[in-house]
């Protein structure tokens, strides 16, 4: 099952179920509320990614929940309303919903506007930046600065640092970043030794014993995270200790 949690928070039992049953039937991890209380002290302990959120309820402005969770979390936010004036759509816009969805609706449509909501989710969430300690591998400018100092490197040693970084300490064997970090389809692995070679003699300070780029005997090569962080850890002490 995703890791995406959907909270439905809808004061209609009939219609709670339903939406749960196909929300989940998409491999979402959902949650049901029916009251606006229940659903608030549920999403003070865990934020929802998404929340399908009715309008009207029992003991509430569904409304007045959408503004708290904009104003404190920023999950997605859909309003199901009977409401449907145009001055009702703006109003539950404005009060932090993402999308407007009128009662009554076709469950496609619905389901539609849920896949549509959690895309641009997750296309916020793509990081503009990495850091590892004091490497910082700048995705919008497809630059890399360690130690404070710009590193000058070429579109191929970016993609290839990437592609290391983001292995998390793993090794990678020649063949999966030639995969990964080339654009196009090459098959010789030197390739990589090459361009390995070159980097290190960028980032590393003594490139004939590398402590970043580690090579892995028969299987290719890893970046030491590990190493990187223990070196801001051990700057970070020696400046709290002057």
């Amino acid at each position: 099952m995703s890791s995406t949690y959907v909270a439905i928070v809808e004061s209609n039992p009939h219609l709670r179920s339903l939406l749960g049953w196909h929300i989940r039937e998409r491999g979402y991890f959902v949650q049901l509320f029916g009251k606006f209380q229940h659903a608030k002290e549920s999403f003070e302990r865990q934020l929802p990614t998404l929340v399908i959120l009715n309008s009207d309820l029992p003991d509430g402005d569904g409304l007045e929940l959408s503004q708290w969770l904009s104003e404190k979390h920023h999950p997605v936010i859909l309003i199901l309303s009977a409401r449907n004036t145009e001055k009702d759509i703006v109003r539950g816009l404005k009060m932090g919903a993402d999308d407007y969805l009128t009662k009554p609706f076709g469950m496609q449509e619905l389901l539609a506007r849920v896949e549509s909501l959690l895309r641009r989710k997750a296309m916020m969430m793509v990081p503009l930046s990495l850091e590892y300690g004091d490497l910082k591998i700048d995705l919008v400018q497809r630059r890399v600065l360690y130690q404070g100092n710009n590193v000058d490197l070429t579109p191929q040693e970016f993609s290839l640092i990437y592609v290391l970084t983001q292995a998390g300490g793993l090794p990678l064997s020649r063949g999966e970043l030639l995969s990964r970090a080339w654009p196009e389809s090459i098959d010789n692995p030197r390739t990589v030794d090459t361009h390995v070679l070159s980097l290190r003699k960028k980032i590393e300070p003594d490139p004939r014993q590398p402590n970043l780029i580690q090579t892995v005997r028969n299987i290719g090569y890893k970046f030491n995270l590990e190493f990187l962080m223990d070196i801001s850890k051990r700057q970070h002490d020696l400046l709290k200790s002057s």
